[in-house]
């Protein structure tokens, strides 16, 4: 994913085959999807060569850079969410005797009870993401909401499932109705993805 260029590494935006495919989404609704992804790619190499050429002028201390390193974590995780996004798409089902559907059992008491847990996350109002993440040190999962893209990711946790809650992710297909988005994306994650992203 990262490339050297000007004696430091950038960012090249990834490509994502099932998007385009129609199995997913629309050919449209994916293709304006995957445009605002590159544009947080660009921005965030853009700020990382600004933000070196401050460094390298001395001028660590200027309101630019202060302001420069507050929204590179916007930026970058509008890049990194993206990519969990579209590479947890795909319509692999989850087998029943994996490790990741007997853990979230255990914590829930039924992996429908995570589902529905999730799904309710999903229909709040606002820009953002709902996501379940892993708590390893504690073993423990969390369904969250991601305000925008950088307000309430836990830290030190690892996120399993992003589901995209900008209005640009469904209005196309969807219009305004957020449930019946999120019904499609049930249907096409691809739990394989997830599965290893809990990695036991």
């Amino acid at each position: 994913m990262l490339a050297p260029a000007q004696g430091y590494a950038l960012y090249n935006a990834r490509e994502y085959p099932v998007m385009l495919s129609g199995a997913v989404f629309s050919f449209g609704m994916s293709s304006v999807h995957l445009k605002l992804y590159q544009g947080y790619v660009k921005s965030t190499n853009a700020l990382l060569q600004r933000l070196k050429e401050l460094e390298g002028e001395n001028k660590t201390a200027s309101p630019e850079y202060a302001e420069l390193k507050r929204r590179f974590g916007w930026e970058f995780n509008g890049m990194r969410l993206h990519e969990l996004y579209f590479s947890n798409l795909g319509a692999a089902p989850l087998p029943a005797g994996s490790s990741l559907r007997a853990a979230l059992t255990a914590q829930y008491g039924t992996f429908e009870a995570w589902e529905a847990s999730f799904q309710a996350l999903a229909q709040l109002r606002g820009i953002g993401w709902a996501a379940l993440v892993y708590d390893a040190p504690a073993g423990r999962f969390h369904n969250v909401w991601i305000n925008e893209h950088d307000g309430g990711v836990p830290a030190g946790t690892t996120v399993l499932l992003v589901l995209d809650l900008f209005e640009h992710a469904y209005m196309y297909d969807f219009q305004t109705d957020k449930l019946r988005y999120a019904r499609a994306f049930w249907a096409a994650v691809n739990w394989a993805e997830v599965q290893k992203r809990f990695g036991k």
